[in-house]
């Protein structure tokens, strides 16, 4: 008898499907007490900070709504959104997406994922969900808190918009929702970068940092007296167009651009990830990544969409100089001043008025009519004139504006006292000060405004 050997039949190993490498990578960043600690912090402390702040008397005036947070809840959320947008999401996208793939450099448990998974691209679809719905759950914690910190401080009240006009309750509880929604999107850019970095740097502490640098340099260039196509070609952009959704209309131009900006930008640095993905040598244990390839693969591309997309909003819309203009100012002014005297005039109990019937001008000059009409300072002053019905004489008020580089400014009035300087008004949530004593306004920086 003749024995045969015959050679064992190959085993098929299908690699995990998507959905079970999402639970594992999500179980994985969840069990991470840093991240535990940010999503305890993300939902406890703005909640805390806003119900504090509101009880106050000296607010945060120098940040947009804060002057309004004693008077109603929805102002807090919206100061903790303009907190968010500078500071926390991008740390946030930092610590989440900047480090779900460094992790597994700094560990070395590339080999064992590798084989447990059988898949790079799954492996980068399941690291990029994980981490993405952490990011949620915490830019959601950061707006359910402060919301919820401020109703139960202050009370869900109507709140004053950006140029002057009332919200209701409702349309302000709407309004503060859309402007979170909003925030999204940058913060995907962010988390999309975080990626790209996480990818590219390996166990290299940038890779971390690099949501949190970028979002930085491009809050220095916002400060920087630059055209307006070059402000909405960069994706932070959008933590600073929300604003317009507080104004009737709402100034919807910049943000639904600054939106797509962060959208492409989302793609783009997404994609880039998962080409240099397919591309690591995971059998380098010391992986501390390419300079050569993280700078042609990752950070060109980026500038290049930059260029881009400034040049093509450029081409697209009116908006290659500062949007701060002569007329623009003077209507702003005009609107909000129109929509805060009616205010004013219901607090103090006189006769009720229409905008119409005020007939609000204004004349603005900047730096005594000495230098360009035109662009940011603090050295704006506005004569502002109105009329009363069955008076004859013609109402004035002078008012000192300091023009940021986005388009908002404060206008803090100069006389005379009895219409815009400091007093306290009584009305039913307690004793609030003049309205039209100082307020924050804002100049949509792509609107054409007609001379004349």
């Amino acid at each position: 008898m003749t024995a045969t050997l015959t050679e064992p039949e190959a085993v098929h190993v299908r690699p995990a499907s998507v959905a079970r490498g999402y639970r594992f990578e999500l179980v994985k960043l969840v069990s991470q007490w840093r991240v535990r600690l940010l999503v305890l912090a993300c939902w406890i402390a703005p909640a805390l900070f806003v119900a504090a702040v509101s009880q106050q008397s000296d607010l945060p005036v120098d940040t947009v709504f804060g002057r309004w947070m004693n008077a109603t809840g929805w102002a807090g959320s919206l100061v903790m959104l303009g907190f968010a947008g500078s500071y926390a999401l991008p740390l946030l996208t930092s610590v989440v997406a900047g480090d779900v793939f460094a992790a597994e450099d700094r560990l070395g448990t590339w080999r064992h994922l590798l084989v447990a998974v059988r898949s790079y691209r799954r492996i980068f679809v399941a690291k990029t969900l994980a981490s993405l719905t952490v990011i949620f759950v915490l830019v959601a914690g950061l707006a359910v808190s402060s919301a919820v910190g401020g109703l139960v401080a202050v009370g869900g009240r109507q709140l004053v918009g950006l140029d002057g006009h009332l919200l209701s309750p409702g349309a302000a509880a709407g309004q503060v929702l859309l402007a979170w929604v909003c925030a999204l999107a940058p913060t995907l850019a962010l988390a999309a970068v975080g990626l790209l970095g996480s990818v590219a740097l390996g166990r290299s502490p940038m890779g971390l940092l690099l949501p949190a640098v970028v979002a930085l340099a491009m809050a220095v260039v916002q400060l920087l007296p630059l055209p307006v196509a070059l402000r909405l070609a960069l994706p932070t952009y959008t933590f600073i167009a929300w604003e317009g959704l507080f104004t009737s209309p709402a100034q919807a131009g910049p943000l639904l651009i600054s939106i797509l900006v962060c959208l492409v930008w989302t793609v783009v640095a997404t994609a880039l990830a998962y080409f240099l993905f397919l591309r690591r040598d995971f059998t380098n244990l010391s992986y501390d990544g390419s300079a050569r390839r993280t700078i042609t693969a990752g950070a060109l591309p980026l500038v290049g969409l930059i260029v881009v997309a400034f040049a093509i909003i450029a081409v697209a819309t009116p908006s290659l100089g500062s949007g701060v203009t002569q007329d623009k100012v003077q209507q702003s002014l005009s609107t909000t001043f129109a929509h805060l005297y009616r205010l004013q005039t219901d607090e103090l109990h006189r006769p009720a008025v229409t905008e119409a019937q005020l007939g609000v001008t204004s004349a603005c000059q900047k730096g005594g009519g000495l230098v360009a009409q035109e662009g940011p300072g603090n050295d704006w002053r506005c004569v502002v004139s109105w009329h009363l019905p069955g008076v004859e004489a013609t109402g004035q008020a002078i008012y000192q504006l300091d023009v940021t580089s986005d388009g908002r400014f404060v206008a803090d009035g100069d006389g005379p006292k009895e219409v815009n300087g400091y007093f306290q008004v009584r009305t039913p949530i307690g004793d609030q000060p003049n309205p039209l004593w100082q307020f924050d306004a804002n100049v949509e920086l792509l609107s054409s405004t007609p001379k004349g």
